[in-house]
């Protein structure tokens, strides 16, 4: 099935103007967890942990404003850790999307599975499993979730990811754009360009500070 297409045009408009300023913003006002999703405890796709979920990865989620309630979270770094791990292993790692194969991120990939398997837990959403994923696999798994899909008009769940490779793979102006933005910002080369790009739009349409997921009121 062919995936929708994604302007790049429109893509393009979310890398001027401030966008420097949003990113630094973002990553060092203190002002947002999110800010700390990719580094905290090291980082999800260091060497040690790359292949296996561990409690730093439902904390770091945390960051970007879902929980992952206890159930599936048991489930995660429990019962079923060999089996998350397997198709961790066969996701590639430090492989920018844009220069992965289609295969990669497209239908009964690893990544593919895996994202289903998390979805099909009981608590867990798309854009928690997206943004596990994200955790793991930060140059190849872009975040995901209601602004930037609102953003691009986008109607569905699924397939971000192909699209999004295809229009940076087809556009290699606009990947040197946001390693220029990163530089800018001051905002450290250990932020993937898919985080810059998530960033730019986020910021863009929403700008605010995550919600704690579990506030009362």
């Amino acid at each position: 099935m062919t995936a929708p297409t994604i302007d790049p045009v429109q893509l393009a408009s979310y890398l001027d103007g401030n966008a420097s300023e949003l990113l630094s913003e973002y990553f060092r006002s203190g002002r947002f967890t999110g800010g700390s999703f990719e580094r905290f405890a090291g980082g999800g796709d260091r060497p040690d942990v790359a292949d296996r979920f561990t409690s730093d990865d439902i904390v770091a989620v945390s960051l970007l404003g879902v929980r992952i309630p206890g159930l599936p979270a048991l489930s995660i770094l429990g019962d079923r850790e060999a089996e998350f791990s397997q198709m961790l292993a066969g996701i590639p790692a430090g492989v920018d999307l844009w220069e992965a194969e289609e295969a990669a991120v497209g239908p009964g990939s690893a990544a593919d599975r895996l994202w289903r398997a998390l979805v099909a837990l009981p608590g867990i959403g798309w854009v928690t499993a997206g943004k596990l994923l994200a955790r793991k696999r930060p140059r190849l798994i872009p975040v995901y979730d209601r602004v930037v899909r609102s953003a691009f008009g986008r109607d569905g769940t699924e397939d971000w990811w192909r699209p999004l490779r295809a229009v940076l793979a087809g556009n290699p102006d606009t990947v040197a754009t946001l390693g220029r933005l990163r530089a800018e910002s001051g905002i450290g080369d250990d932020v993937s360009l898919l985080r810059v790009l998530d960033v730019c739009v986020w910021m863009r349409e929403r700008g605010e500070p995550e919600a704690v997921p579990d506030a009362e009121g």
